[in-house]
């Protein structure tokens, strides 16, 4: 099985668990770290929606959790048939741990169907030199 391959199965995984019951619109997603470590996520509704968290965050906050704060590489996964690349909210909190270049791959049922990076995302992305730091 290849790395992506792996990405894959654990986005699809934590799509299963997704909890969707308002959209019914079910996101898995897979972060790469540094040290190699997969994390994975999946989207969790709430009645009161904004309150609720996107595939991407909590594969974040996951990661987080764990003691890594590098992501190396990002896939989302969805069950429908178009493009589902993270939204504007998941695209701030990856730059806030992944590089511009690090791709991310929008996969479907079928598999991975677009690669793109974090930069092309989120081009002139709000960041810690915009605060003066480094």
């Amino acid at each position: 099985m290849s790395a992506l391959e792996e990405m894959v199965g654990v986005a699809r995984a934590a799509l299963e668990n997704a909890h969707a019951p308002y959209s019914r619109f079910r996101v898995g997603a897979c972060v790469r770290t540094a040290s190699g470590r997969l994390y994975g996520g999946c989207n969790v509704e709430n009645a009161a929606y904004p309150v609720g968290h996107c595939a991407e965050s909590t594969a974040i906050g996951t990661m987080v959790t764990a003691g890594e704060l590098e992501i190396v590489e990002v896939l989302v996964l969805t069950e429908g048939a178009a493009l589902c690349p993270p939204c504007g909210g998941c695209r701030q909190q990856l730059a806030e741990f992944a590089r511009a270049d690090t791709p991310v791959h929008l996969a479907g049922p079928d598999g991975v169907r677009a690669t793109t990076t974090v930069g092309a995302l989120l081009p002139l992305a709000f960041g810690p030199a915009a605060m003066g730091g480094p």
